[in-house]
């Protein structure tokens, strides 16, 4: 039994006459008739009672309609959904992001237009270290993901580069520099900084570093957060002044100042990150919207 066979008995149920089902269906009438036939041979129980003007349903035929309805639609459904699919309409995105890169605007506005063009697409969002992003990347648990690129760009990735974001100094309210409209990065040479660990915000991590050699100093005295929430609340509680992306300063923490920094900076990256050869036409929207 074929698909076929079944729109061709719904026809011929809906006119209840073989000529009209098969001037509809584009056919001639004895094949039509042939294939209710072998239909009805292959059930078998004959499915139409034949009239002088027409047929009409026998009970096993009714109860054929009923299930042959649900057949169909089925088909029709299971069609939709795969072309939906193929086409990138439904189905499922993994993205990650680090702390930091949740706070920037170009990833909030990506995001927001991406699910505006793809209302179907189920979002599933991991925050974590670029470190740990790039193992979920590479080991097929991520399909995409925001993270803080380095020198060079790792082994089967590709990346999209996002414009690169000024940074700040987060200083505690009550520090000599709070009300300054800008601050040279020289004029933090004595002050214990509270900065991402390397190994997990490498990017931010050298970049900041770089810059202060630049200037003529190097951060002796540096207390370690894993976390951009961290980082803020520790300059909160006096520990130290940061160094962060401008768009941290969103965070807005009781006892805490964001100031800008004149002379030579230092700058955030990010990117977009993807599997080189990656074929996932949900990925490939993703990075053209």
């Amino acid at each position: 039994m074929e698909l076929r066979h079944l729109r061709y008995f719904l026809m011929v149920a809906e006119e209840l006459n073989f000529s009209r089902a098969a001037l509809r269906l584009n056919i001639s009438q004895p094949p039509l008739s042939q294939q209710i036939k072998a239909l009805e041979a292959t059930v078998g129980a004959p499915l139409f009672r034949r009239l002088s003007h027409g047929v009409e349903l026998t009970a096993a035929g009714i109860a054929f309609q009923f299930e042959a309805i649900r057949s169909v639609e089925s088909a029709e459904k299971a069609v939709i959904a795969a072309q939906r699919v193929a086409r990138g309409l439904t189905g499922d995105l993994r993205l990650g992001f680090t702390s930091s890169a949740a706070f920037n605007p170009s990833v909030a506005a990506q995001i927001r237009d991406f699910k505006r063009t793809w209302p179907l697409i189920r979002l599933h969002l991991e925050e974590n270290n670029t470190l740990y992003l790039l193992e979920g990347l590479l080991e097929n648990r991520l399909d995409v993901i925001y993270m803080r690129p380095g020198i060079s760009t790792p082994e089967n990735l590709t990346l999209y580069r996002l414009q690169d974001e000024p940074m700040k100094v987060a200083v505690p309210a009550t520090h000599p520099l709070a009300h300054q409209q800008s601050v040279d990065l020289l004029e933090l040479k004595d002050e214990p900084f509270i900065l991402f660990p390397a190994a997990v915000g490498l990017s931010l991590f050298d970049e900041i570093m770089t810059c202060c050699r630049a200037v003529g100093f190097e951060p002796n005295r540096i207390q370690i957060a894993p976390q951009i929430s961290s980082v803020v609340n520790l300059v909160a509680a006096e520990m130290g002044i940061s160094v962060v992306p401008a768009s941290v300063a969103q965070i807005q923490v009781l006892n805490v100042r964001y100031i800008d920094i004149s002379g030579r900076a230092p700058v955030a990256r990010l990117a977009l990150a993807t599997r080189r050869h990656e074929r996932s036409i949900i990925v490939k929207n993703f990075v053209q919207t």
